[in-house]
C-alpha cells in the first residue's frame, strides 16, 4: 500500500482559500442578501410571496441539473488529461462574471434575474466539484477529515468576512434601498476574484497532462470514462452507499441555505438586528463545527461524526418548525416575553454546528472511498449527486409550499435527513477505503 504524503502547509492553505472565497457566493447571492431581494423587491408578489419563491426554487433547480450533467463528464476529462486546474479556473472567471452582472436586474426583471442566478449558480456548483477533487492529493485518508474541516471552516469565516462588509455598507433589503443593495452582486464578485488568487498560486496540479486519443474529442472522452464508471459503481458499494446518503443530506442542506433567511423574513418576522446576529451566528457556529469535527474524525472515526452530525440536523430542523410554539409556550409557562424572531437564533446555533460538520464529514468521506486516479471524475459524481438533490429539494419544497406554505414545508428536511441515518449505517468505511486502495486504472 502507498500513504499519500501531507502537502507542504501552503498548498493547504491555498486550496482552502477557494472555499474561503466561494462563500462571499453562497452567503451573499443564495442566504442573506440576494435571495430575500429577488423574492419580495425584484418579483415582489407580496404578501406570501409564493411567485418568488417558486421562481427562486427553480433558478436554482434548473443551474443544478446542469451541474448534474457538466460535473463527472467534466471530472473524467479532468482526471484523464491531468487539466483539473484549466476548468476550476474556467468555472472561477464564470462565476465571478455572472455574479456582476446582477447589479443590472431591477424590480420587475425577474427573468434576467433568474438567467443570472442559473449561469452563476452553475459556474458556482461546476467549481465546487472541481476544488474538491484535489482533496485526495494533499494528504493520507486520515488527514482528509481535518484538512476538509479546515477548508470548510476557512470557508465560513470568508463568509463571514464579506458578509460583513456587505451587511454594514449596503444596508437592509428593500425597495427603498434598493439601489444600494443592487451592489451585492459586483461586492461578491470582486470578492471571489481576489480572494481565490492563492489557489491558483499554490495548489498543485499533480501528474503530467495528458491529450486524448487522435481522433477522440474531450466530451467523447469524458462521456465513456463516465459511462464506464457507472457501471462499475457496484464494485464501490460503500461509496455507493455514501452517495445516496449524501444525496439525501444536500437536498436538505439546500433547502436550509436557500430559504433559511426567506424563512426567517416571511414566517418569523424578525428585525433587521436579529437577521445580522442570525448570519453572526450561523457563521461562527459553522466555522467551529467543520474544525472541531473535523480534527474529531481522526479520533473516534468519519463515519461516527458524519451520523452525529445528521442527528444534529434533525435537532435542528424541528427546532426551526416549532420556534414559534416554542416561545409560546414559554411565554405561558414561565410568565416571559420571548419574541419568535430571537428563540430562532437558537436553531441557528444547531443549524450552524450542523452545516459546517456535516458537508466537511461527508467530502472527506467521498476521499477516503475513492480512488485517487479517478478524483476528479469521483467528485464530479459527488457534484452530480449534490445538484440532483438540490433539484428534488428545491422542487420538492416549492410545490409543498405552494400548497400548505413555507412554515409547515420546512419539516420535509427531518424525512430527508432521517433517510441519510439510515443509508450511512450500512456503509463499511474500512471495507470501502480497502477497494479504494487496491484499484487500479484498467489498461486501454
Amino acid at each position: 500500500m502507498v500513504t499519500r504524503k501531507l502537502a507542504p502547509a501552503r498548498e493547504i492553505v491555498g486550496w482552502g482559500m477557494f472555499d474561503f472565497a466561494n462563500q462571499a457566493y453562497t452567503l451573499l447571492i443564495i442566504t442573506v442578501i440576494y435571495g430575500d431581494l429577488f423574492t419580495r423587491v425584484i418579483v415582489g408578489d407580496a404578501p406570501d410571496y409564493r411567485m418568488g419563491n417558486l421562481l427562486w426554487s427553480l433558478a436554482l433547480a434548473a443551474s443544478s441539473l446542469m451541474v448534474v450533467v457538466a460535473a463527472p463528464i467534466a471530472g473524467a476529462i479532468m482526471d484523464a488529461t491531468r487539466t483539473r486546474k484549466r476548468f476550476l479556473f474556467a468555472s472561477y472567471l464564470g462565476t465571478v462574471a455572472t455574479t456582476a452582472l446582477l447589479f443590472f436586474v431591477e424590480p420587475g426583471m425577474a427573468w434576467l434575474g433568474v438567467l443570472l442566478i442559473v449561469l452563476s449558480n452553475f459556474f458556482y456548483g461546476v467549481g465546487e466539484s472541481f476544488v474538491s477533487a484535489f482533496l485526495p492529493g494533499l494528504g493520507p485518508a486520515r488527514s482528509l477529515g481535518w484538512i476538509s474541516g479546515l477548508g470548510w471552516g476557512m470557508g465560513y469565516v470568508g463568509g463571514l468576512v464579506s458578509t460583513a462588509f456587505a451587511l454594514a455598507f449596503l444596508g437592509e433589503v428593500s425597495v427603498e434601498n434598493f439601489d444600494t443593495v443592487r451592489w451585492v452582486g459586483p461586492f461578491a464578485a470582486v470578492f471571489f476574484l481576489l480572494a481565490a488568487i492563492p489557489t491558483f498560486a499554490f495548489v498543485r496540479e499533480r501528474g503530467r497532462r495528458r491529450a486524448p486519443v487522435p481522433g477522440t474529442s474531450w466530451l467523447a472522452l469524458g462521456t465513456s470514462r463516465v459511462r464506464a464508471t457507472l457501471r462499475g459503481l457496484g464494485g464501490f458499494r460503500d461509496l455507493s452507499l455514501l452517495m445516496l446518503s449524501i444525496f439525501f443530506v444536500m437536498a436538505g442542506i439546500y433547502i436550509v441555505i436557500s430559504f433559511a433567511f426567506i424563512y426567517g423574513a416571511q414566517v418569523i418576522g424578525w428585525d433587521e438586528s436579529v437577521r445580522v446576529a442570525m448570519f453572526v451566528t450561523v457563521q461562527i457556529t459553522a466555522t467551529v463545527g467543520a474544525i472541531a469535527f473535523g480534527f474529531l474524525q481522526s479520533r473516534i472515526g468519519a463515519k461516527a461524526v458524519y451520523l452525529s452530525t445528521l442527528a444534529l440536523w434533525i435537532a435542528a430542523i424541528v427546532a426551526i418548525w416549532q420556534t414559534p410554539t416554542v416561545a409560546a409556550v414559554a411565554n405561558t409557562l414561565f410568565g416571559v416575553a420571548w419574541e419568535a424572531q430571537y428563540v430562532f437564533l437558537f436553531a441557528g446555533v444547531l443549524s450552524g454546528l450542523s452545516l459546517g460538520s456535516s458537508q466537511s464529514a461527508g467530502r472527506a468521506l467521498v476521499g477516503m472511498l475513492t480512488p485517487r486516479s479517478k478524483a476528479a471524475e469521483m467528485f464530479g459524481i459527488w457534484g452530480m449527486v449534490a445538484k440532483l438533490a438540490a433539484v428534488f429539494g428545491m422542487v420538492g419544497l416549492g410545490i409543498i409550499q405552494a400548497v400548505f406554505g413555507l412554515a409547515d414545508a420546512i419539516v420535509f428536511c427531518v424525512l430527508l435527513f432521517a433517510a441519510a441515518l439510515v443509508v450511512t449505517a450500512r456503509v463499511d468505511t474500512d471495507r470501502g477505503e480497502a477497494v479504494a486502495t487496491r484499484w487500479r486504472e484498467p489498461r486501454s
